[in-house]
């Protein structure tokens, strides 16, 4: 992991659960975390809801003052380009959790200029799941990806692939996965960095058609599992 990582994506692919996990690994690797939640659109799935498991590792989470609230206000009370400075300076780390598609994108590209001179390059995964409704091609997840670039005025710079059904993934359903995320990552001359799984699926580590597989809690789940 890099010192800033942007997590972009189509609504519900399960930005903000790689966020969640992303954060708790990094907790183990850098002396400390910042996650800021930038979805300023979907009031449902917020890194915000878990900050008691953030402060429990040590993790700082800054998000807007109406998560948790009944309210949806487009704001942004901090400041990016600072925290932004503050990883590269202090050896911290700093992971930003988009809102979905390019209505999301575009907080984020208030942030584009300061985050990519802000010393190293950041990197900025786009999450893709072809279990999701309007991105189940590789054409269509592409096609929204530079959608969310334009909006950000921002690079990605890998692809993960989060294929899953939520409570209802199976280890057929990710693995039959691996041919839309390979043909993502060739459309776009990415990287595919991941192919998570939910890490009781523990078979998946021996499916040879998924490449860099990584096991993920499932924090995050849809409203109709909860």
């Amino acid at each position: 992991m890099k010192k800033i990582t942007v997590v972009t994506g189509h609504y519900g692919t399960g930005k903000t659960n790689l966020s969640v996990n992303l954060a708790l690994m990094a907790a183990e690797k850098f002396p400390s975390v910042t996650v800021v939640d930038l979805d300023l659109v979907n009031p449902y799935f917020r890194t915000a809801d878990f900050r008691q498991l953030f402060e429990s590792r040590g993790i700082r989470l800054i998000a807007p003052d109406f998560a948790n609230s009944n309210l949806d206000v487009p704001s942004v009370q901090f400041d990016i380009e600072e925290l932004a400075r503050e990883a590269q300076n202090s050896g911290g780390c700093l992971i930003i959790d988009v809102g979905g598609d390019d209505a999301g994108a575009f907080a984020l590209g208030r942030y584009a200029e300061a985050l990519n001179s802000a010393g190293e390059k950041p990197e900025m995964l786009y999450v893709i799941n072809q279990r999701r409704s309007l991105t189940e091609t590789a054409d269509a997840a592409v096609e929204l990806m530079y959608e969310i670039e334009k909006a950000s005025r921002m690079k990605h710079t890998a692809i993960v692939n989060n294929t899953n059904l939520g409570a209802e993934t199976t280890a057929d359903i990710i693995a039959q996965s691996a041919d839309f995320a390979n043909a993502a990552a060739e459309k776009t001359g990415l990287p595919l960095k991941w192919t998570t799984y939910p890490e009781e699926l523990c078979t998946l580590a021996e499916t040879p058609d998924l490449q860099h597989i990584l096991p993920v809690k499932v924090y995050v789940k849809p409203l109709w599992e909860i």
